[in-house]
């Protein structure tokens, strides 16, 4: 599913899929609509967490996914997207069917293990049936819905075999396209990171000519996202221009997802480098360290 060489729809800046790309309403929904939507026999909710804080309150029907479900580690790189037969059986495992209707939520404040989520969700093909909810647990409860404490029962879904999506990129295809004009390539970690100043894994700053920008600037500080012409001004002061492909990475594969999510909201059809940062540096590819692009 990865993908070394440029394909059309690259070149066009299409969805991936047959289907009209999901809108802003589409791939955020609100406490109340969730609430209105709760005993629909095609819903699966998930909660992004831990075991700990899904015992200790969850939305009601909520199968629980930890680090440990929906992503793999492979060849020395961690939380990669699965293959498909893997993948497949991870999400019948949680309930999921070929017309389910995914919602997915955080249960803190890392908007990025949500979006990771959603992400996983788009590369197995449900990218125009799955959602996050906007605010996660904390804005489920602030909006006067109650939590649950018991654990919603098992069920194993019916799922066709999956229809992987080509938004997933490799280091091939990210050393094709450096400084490639139509393929903006962005940064998602911390400034600290992308300018070098600390080196968390071997390797310094960040893939030459990409632009800053740090997954936590897509949320507001109520953990809401971004409203559409904010995010479109970060996009378009990172230097994406109309009809252009973005690429983002990160340090692991997760940060970026958010960036990705955020892309998507607006009407950009991102991919995603999953070998991120700490694949590119144990290769030993070029990095810049300025906080400029290009110097």
């Amino acid at each position: 599913m990865f993908k070394s060489v440029i394909v059309a729809a690259a070149l066009l800046g299409a969805a991936t899929t047959a289907h009209a790309a999901p809108s802003r309403d589409d791939l955020l929904v609100t406490p109340i609509w969730l609430g209105a939507h709760i005993n629909d026999k095609n819903l699966v909710i998930l909660h992004v967490g831990s075991e700990s804080g899904y015992a200790a309150g969850h939305i009601p029907g909520a199968h629980l996914v930890t680090t440990k479900i929906l992503t793999v580690n492979r060849n020395g790189l961690s939380d990669e997207v699965p293959d498909a037969d893997v993948l497949r059986d991870q999400m019948a495992s949680l309930g999921i069917s070929d017309g389910s209707r995914i919602i997915v939520y955080n249960e803190g404040d890392e908007f990025q293990r949500g979006t990771r989520v959603l992400f996983t969700m788009d590369a197995a093909g449900f990218g125009d049936h799955s959602s996050l909810l906007d605010g996660g647990l904390d804005e489920w409860k602030k909006t006067g819905h109650a939590a649950v404490t018991t654990q919603t029962p098992a069920i194993v879904g019916k799922l066709s075999p999956l229809k992987m999506q080509p938004i997933v990129v490799d280091a091939e295809y990210m050393k094709a396209h450096l400084n490639k004009p139509g393929f903006p390539m962005i940064d998602a970690r911390k400034a600290i990171f992308y300018g070098g100043t600390i080196a968390k894994v071997t390797g310094d700053g960040h893939i030459p000519g990409a632009r800053s920008m740090p997954f936590t600037t897509v949320t507001k500080e109520d953990g809401m996202l971004k409203s559409p012409e904010e995010l479109k001004a970060m996009f378009t002061a990172a230097g994406v221009k109309p009809g252009d492909h973005v690429i983002a990475y990160c340090q692991a594969g997760g940060q970026s997802s958010a960036v990705v999510f955020a892309a998507r909201t607006i009407g950009i059809h991102p991919d995603l480098y999953d070998g991120a940062f700490q694949d590119w540096s144990k290769r030993s590819l070029p990095v810049e360290t300025s906080t400029e692009p290009g110097k």
